[in-house]
């Protein structure tokens, strides 16, 4: 049991690790290990051995390799829309262990972004990616990053693609929609 102050009990039985593995239990004589001293348990005046667990005000994803969700969990984000949908799947259906479960919160991610992007146009606020990526603050975007030793020098000439790739995508799809519409209009 991960969540308890007691140390789990070893299936196996000393001797037969010892038996099992060559060279087990070498420090298993406390004075044969100089961090002895530190490794002692002694009361941390916790008054609970389990502790008390946070209310899920809705299901919360979790592993399917674990019973139950950790005592304490975040509530900043819940999960909304299909990015929501993305995720939940993600944790009922695939173990930890599996690529697709974290393809599938990554593609979750990416439809996260999307999602508030349009959430933000529809409230007339939308990003403004001048600005959100702080490139107004060099003093001279080309001539700071050139000779420089500097640690993100890697990814320069993808940062340009990065940031200006969904919106000139989200742009020509907005386009080749409204021009769809009045094509469909004209007859």
């Amino acid at each position: 049991m991960p969540y308890t102050a007691e140390k789990p009990t070893p299936r196996e039985t000393p001797e037969q690790l010892r038996a099992r593995i060559p060279g087990w239990g070498a420090d298993l004589d406390p004075a044969d290990r100089p961090s002895y001293p530190k490794e002692q348990f002694l009361p941390t005046g916790a008054h609970w051995d389990f502790p008390e667990r946070q209310v899920e005000k809705w299901p919360r994803e979790r592993s399917i390799e674990h019973a139950f969700v950790t005592p304490v969990f975040g509530t900043s984000t819940p999960p909304k829309g299909l990015s929501g949908v993305i995720r939940k799947y993600a944790y009922r259906r695939f173990s930890e262990a599996r690529a697709a479960h974290w393809l599938l919160l990554i593609a979750a991610d990416r439809v996260d972004t999307a999602e508030s992007a349009v959430t933000a146009l529809l409230r007339g606020k939308p990003d403004n990616p001048v600005t959100e990526t702080g490139i107004l603050a060099e003093s001279s975007p080309v001539a700071d990053r050139v000779g420089q030793q500097r640690a993100d020098a890697g990814h320069h000439a993808l940062d340009p693609v990065i940031v200006a790739a969904p919106w000139v995508i989200g742009g020509g799809l907005a386009f080749s929609a409204v021009r769809a519409l009045v094509r469909r209009r004209r007859g």
